[in-house]
């Protein structure tokens, strides 16, 4: 989605008159549904006024095409200024231009392609402006198959306006080298310069180049399972974006420098990669020749994993000694390992085993067994009585050990099309957050159906694509243990509605040829994502002036809320609390499981109509 699309000619005139800040803003508000905050209001009045001054040479024609706020597809990031157009041999071309207001900067060369810069009122570590137009250039050329198909020259670079080059500047430093060469960088007085660069890319107009920018079909984004294999081959399979990348070089540096037990937590929702880059670390670490292992408590991850890695002709005990439940540390020698990698930290118990009757407390036989863990936490992801993984739980452990805690949080949305409206309606509608907005960005693909049959429709046709499509319900229908194996066996019944949960293959079911025709729960899904996701919600979420949640509508079979009955008597409020926490989030978890699209089926009438009016607010 671009926000604002003009020919030079008339970007020129609307920023000679005064006109192209307030048109901006208003693009922004109209197409992203987002109010401009005031700093970056005056970053648009500032940073035209410098483009004006680089593009009105004669060299770059009338005609070329200007874009300026591009949304890149399935994230929620934005490339500042594109100008566009055809080279000299007549193919499609388009400058990427990052801006930055920095005046200054300072090296950080123990990791790649990190500075650190003033920001918000603080020096933060940031990734290089290079490295950033570069990754930027790299997902749309990931994810927009017309970008590839019409082979348009896509040239990255950076512009600091502000910013005077010194001699022996760090910004230019030789260990940002590779991406400069990439990605060239231009300073304060380089008006000339960067003209000339854009003038070789773009000799003539042509406004077909930003239209297949722009509705370019998106395919779906690289899946991890699928790259897994590549990626411990030493294939780059993923472009790790701002802050991911930020976070990724501080875990590598963190591992390197072992000289006293270190805990990084890092917060992440829905969407923002904690598994890509987990797995990133992973293959880096272990790259690094150090004893590293990737822990979930959930299986489904592991196993797809595994299964993945096993068809790439890797050998069963070394997948094994890659991929660890949280459990299987509970007679660890201290400092065995030099790192443990936990995916999903927040559904960590206190007792492992099948019984729960091994061990003291996972969080704390994991800081003991590594020199280094790096936890990846989303408190509002907590769907049991026993998940006991939350930040004040890991902190806890990190005090008793004297460990040295680092603390990140990733913000950059990768899922449901890159839109942060999308789950911060959710989290309004379903009362979660009450500061979360309930503004919506229809870019994702949401509906409320009439009947599951329709989700189940939607979710087949789908699927047909890339066996990429599953439906899902919350926990209120019994497993039935004769028909485990028997997809004629409905445990799910509403009206003339029937399927199975997922068969005895509940661990590879999202990746399964057959398991679209079965419905998982939180259990299968957690941690894993789709193209697009039917979500069936039970009686126990409805609407009565106001979401309601009801345990007591919890299947018998359903282990998440196991002691909350016990609870319930001696005191109510507290086990509505816990239960109203752990049906939310359980919902929260299902309903952003999909990159693309969700479709969702209420059995509570109220609940359907409410969500049908929210949505068309």
């Amino acid at each position: 989605m671009i926000v604002y699309q003009e020919t030079k000619k008339k970007f020129l005139n609307d920023v000679r008159l005064d006109l192209i800040e307030e048109k901006i803003e208003r693009k922004v508000l109209e197409r992203l549904h987002k109010k401009t905050a005031h700093n970056e209001f005056l970053s648009w009045m500032n940073s035209m006024q410098y483009m004006y001054k680089v593009l009105e040479v004669k060299s770059i024609p009338d005609d070329s095409v200007i874009a300026i706020e591009y949304r890149i597809p399935n994230s929620n990031k934005r490339v500042d200024f594109i100008i566009s157009g055809e080279d000299e041999l007549g193919r499609e071309s388009a400058v990427i231009i990052e801006l930055k207001q920095w005046q200054k900067l300072e090296k950080v060369d123990s990791k790649e392609a990190v500075v650190k810069t003033h920001l918000q009122g603080r020096m933060v570590e940031t990734t290089h402006p290079s490295y950033q137009a570069w990754s930027y250039v790299s997902m749309i050329e990931d994810y927009n198959e017309d970008v590839r198909k019409y082979k348009i020259n896509l040239q990255p670079c950076a512009y600091l306006h502000n910013y005077r080059l010194q001699e022996h500047d760090d910004l230019t430093d030789s260990c940002y080298e590779y991406y400069i060469d990439k990605a060239p960088v231009f300073t304060r007085g380089d008006t000339d310069k960067l003209a000339k660069f854009i003038s070789k890319y773009v000799k003539k107009g042509n406004p077909d180049v930003l239209y297949h920018i722009e509705q370019g079909r998106i395919v779906p984004s690289k899946s991890l399972q699928d790259s897994l294999s590549s990626m411990l081959k030493g294939n780059r399979e993923f472009t790790l974006i701002d802050e991911q990348k930020v976070v990724f070089e501080r875990a590598l540096e963190i591992v390197r420098n072992q000289n006293k037990k270190k805990v990084y937590i890092i917060h992440g929702g829905p969407g923002t990669g904690k598994t890509v880059l987990a797995i990133n670390m992973l293959v880096a670490i272990l790259n690094m020749n150090q004893n590293v292992m990737y822990v979930t408590k959930n299986s489904a991850p592991r196993e797809v994993y595994r299964k993945k890695l096993t068809e790439g002709k890797y050998r069963k005990a070394y997948i094994d000694n890659l991929f660890k439940g949280s459990g299987a540390f509970t007679e660890a020698i201290s400092d065995d390992f030099d790192c443990l990698i936990v995916d999903e930290a927040h559904r960590l118990n206190e007792k492992s085993g099948m019984f729960q009757n091994l061990g003291e407390n996972q969080i704390k036989e994991i800081i003991n067994a590594a020199k280094t863990s790096i936890f990846f936490v989303d408190d509002f992801q907590i769907v049991t009585t026993k998940d006991i993984g939350c930040t004040n739980e890991i902190k806890k452990w990190c005090r008793f050990f004297d460990a040295q805690v680092y603390e990140d949080t990733l913000i950059s949305q990768f899922r449901c099309n890159g839109s942060d409206s999308y789950l911060s309606w959710i989290d309004n509608v379903l009362e979660i957050n009450p500061e979360a907005t309930d503004d919506f960005d229809c870019d994702y693909d949401i509906r409320i159906c009439d009947t599951p049959d329709e989700v189940r429709q939607l979710i087949l046709e789908k699927n047909i694509i890339n066996n990429k499509s599953r439906m899902v319900a919350g926990y209120c229908w019994k497993w039935i243990k004769e028909g485990k194996n028997d997809s004629h066996v409905h445990d799910i019944q509403i009206g003339d509605f029937g399927m199975s949960w997922n068969l005895g293959s509940s661990s590879t079911w999202a990746i399964d040829p057959e398991s679209v025709n079965e419905i998982g729960c939180i259990h299968t899904c957690q941690g894993l994502e789709f193209d697009y996701v039917g979500v069936i919600i039970g009686e126990d979420m409805r609407y009565d002036n106001g979401i309601i949640t009801d345990f007591m509508k919890r299947a018998s079979t359903d282990q998440s809320i196991k002691g909350l009955k016990g609870l319930y008597k001696k005191d109510k409020d507290k086990a509505k609390d816990i239960a109203d926490k752990i049906i939310k989030n359980t919902y929260r978890t299902l309903l952003t499981r999909g990159q693309k699209g969700c479709y969702i089926y209420c059995v509570d009438e109220n609940l359907k109509l409410y969500l049908k009016e929210r949505l068309m607010k």
